[in-house]
């Protein structure tokens, strides 16, 4: 047992932040820092799409941050038989969807709407396209940078 004192305006407060721990097998992957942004709102002022989705971009970044130079984040449906999606874009709509945007293995364009209830996604790398950019897009740090606004 702890033999801090906390105010009741300190419990209040770490009640309301954010938690987050991670542990893996190799040393070398590290975790994503929440945005300061994010730490310091409440959970309790932001809509369960909101939420969901912040915590999904973190995901993606740190995923992203494991890639080779030859390889992209994609999602994987899961329960389904809809195959993968290559993430080209992410939103929300409050109180509680979550949008997917990117294409298919196929090259189909791809809109994946879904309630936050229902959310499994599954992170896969796929190689990168076969076109003429040399890098790989990071669909994950240009989302993150949003949550730093």
């Amino acid at each position: 047992m702890s033999e801090d004192i906390k105010t009741t305006a300190e419990a209040a407060e770490a009640a309301a932040l954010p938690r987050r721990r991670e542990v893996h097998s190799n040393p070398d992957v590290a975790e994503v820092e929440v945005p300061e942004k994010v730490a310091k709102e409440p959970v309790q002022s932001k809509s369960a799409a909101e939420w969901a989705y912040e915590r999904l971009i973190l995901y993606i970044q740190n995923f992203e941050k494991q890639l080779d130079e030859s390889h992209e984040v994609a999602m994987g449906f899961v329960g389904g038989e809809a195959g993968v999606l290559r993430i080209e874009g992410m939103g929300y709509f409050d109180p509680d969807i979550v949008t997917f945007y990117g294409t298919d293995s196929s090259g189909i364009k791809t809109q994946l709407v879904q309630h936050v209830s229902q959310l499994n996604v599954m992170l896969r790398a796929l190689p990168k396209p076969s076109d003429d950019r040399e890098a790989p897009t990071r669909i994950g740090f240009r989302l993150a940078e949003g949550l730093k606004k």
